[in-house]
């Protein structure tokens, strides 16, 4: 039996793909750079056309072999599989090619792993390489079924190995789960006192290696690790903006979005994934030099949808011009509003174009007004205040008077279906009463 712990750093891709799927030879690409940015080095490549999924290997057994026969000629020590396999399908194809399989989601985790670096983000990491790890937990292997009795006081069935470990498992996600709990509520609040600052929040998204984290370090003169790598970063970062003319303005870098991506994965990372569902406006980051940007642009669409921030306004920056030979420019809606701005964060062609944009963007989406609340409408002002929309306040008799700062978006859906409360807020946002 090979040793199944063994970090193996030669490897020999397969890519499964259907009868008329999209560009085959994008998808193959983009998963050696997957592979790549996990450290590994490709000796051979497998390709395998997959119409009617093996129960057994996924793939067919004529190529399972020929994957074998790739595996002995290469001398590999682990084949990674650009598709989901069952814990049974993994296990099959490890007892036949006598190395370590690791499916896509796998290599995904596995890539987190390395580049997770504060501690929420290991915890989030761990956690979801563990419920991974779970569904691997299958017969078969001889250590996990030996029993614990024998010898006196421990005589009659016993634990299994396996079960053992599924236990042991299973208390270390409980435990992960509480600590990241407890971090994530510390992050929610340091998030609920940027609301109260009233400061506006952006957030940058798109598929990842478009240039975000080099565009985060343009905008805001940081140092977050930007290289060409896929998922080069992990952790949330916050900056402030300065020099816009709606004011200073917050930005967040988050994670890269990929097709395929585990959905344990993108559960798990909420917390980098919050502060684009938080966020009043979203830079959707695209390479303008890639001839698949629409579809990609789609694929970060469908994950914003997932995690709920589908809603959230969106600037759309084409970077990467220096490579598209195109010039910088902004690109307006019928209405005169920025929808889109062409730039090079690398160079920074097009930054000053970005600041005007978000300067328009933010400064027309707040609100900022005085608003008068009777003592009868508390509910309101709870919703007011938990939304961060209040800058000031005082009470008396009357009731409070409120200086209203926030983004029309967070004010608008807090009416909450009370008749009278959406008459108010109908007031603050400029909106007649016949509406």
């Amino acid at each position: 039996m090979f040793d199944r712990q063994k970090k193996g750093e030669r490897a020999v891709l397969v890519l499964p793909h259907t009868r008329g799927e999209g560009d085959t030879a994008r998808r193959a690409q983009e998963f050696a750079e997957l592979v790549r940015s996990a450290g590994a080095e490709v000796l051979a490549s497998v390709s395998a056309r997959v119409e009617d999924p093996n129960p057994r290997y996924y793939i067919g057994t004529g190529k399972a072999e020929e994957i074998a026969e790739a595996v002995r000629a290469t001398e590999a020590d682990v084949v990674l599989v650009d598709h989901l396999l069952t814990p049974v399908q993994e296990r099959n194809l490890e007892k036949l090619l006598a190395v370590r399989v690791v499916d896509r989601a796998g290599l995904i985790l596995d890539i987190f792993a390395q580049r997770a670096r504060s501690h929420e983000g290991k915890l989030e990491v761990e956690l979801a390489q563990l419920k991974h790890l779970a569904t691997r937990l299958v017969r078969g292997w001889t250590h996990l079924e030996r029993q614990r009795g024998g010898a006196i006081g421990l005589r009659g069935p016993g634990e299994t190995q396996l079960e053992t470990d599924r236990r042991l498992l299973g208390e270390r996600v409980k435990m992960l789960a509480k600590r990241l709990e407890k971090v994530q509520t510390q992050r929610t609040q340091q998030r609920r006192a940027r609301l109260r600052n009233t400061v506006p929040r952006v957030a940058l998204v798109g598929y990842t290696n478009a240039g975000k984290s080099t565009l985060f370090n343009a905008l805001t003169e940081g140092e977050v690790f930007a290289a060409n790598l896929l998922f080069a970063t992990l952790d949330p970062t916050v900056r402030k903006i300065e020099d816009l003319s709606c004011g200073p303005a917050v930005l967040a870098d988050t994670v890269g979005f990929i097709r395929e991506l585990p959905h344990d994965l993108v559960a798990a990372f909420r917390a980098t994934l919050a502060e684009a569902r938080d966020a009043d406006l979203l830079l959707h980051v695209s390479d303008a030099a890639d001839e698949e940007r629409e579809r990609l642009h789609r694929v970060v669409d469908g994950v914003l949808e997932e995690i709920g921030a589908g809603e959230v306004p969106q600037l759309h920056v084409m970077n990467k011009i220096d490579l598209a030979g195109a010039a910088p420019r902004i690109v307006r809606d019928g209405d005169g509003r920025p929808v889109q701005v062409w730039l090079s964060a690398a160079t920074g062609e097009g930054l000053e174009l970005l600041r005007q944009a978000l300067g328009e963007l933010l400064g027309g989406e707040r609100v900022r007004t005085e608003l008068q609340l009777p003592l009868s409408a508390g509910r309101l002002h709870a919703r007011l205040r938990a939304a961060g929309a209040i800058a000031e306040e005082s009470v008396d008799e009357h009731g409070w008077h409120l200086h209203i700062d926030a983004p029309r978006s967070v004010i608008a859906p807090l009416g909450g279906g009370n008749a009278h409360d959406a008459a108010l807020l109908r007031g603050v946002l400029g909106v007649p009463d016949a509406m």
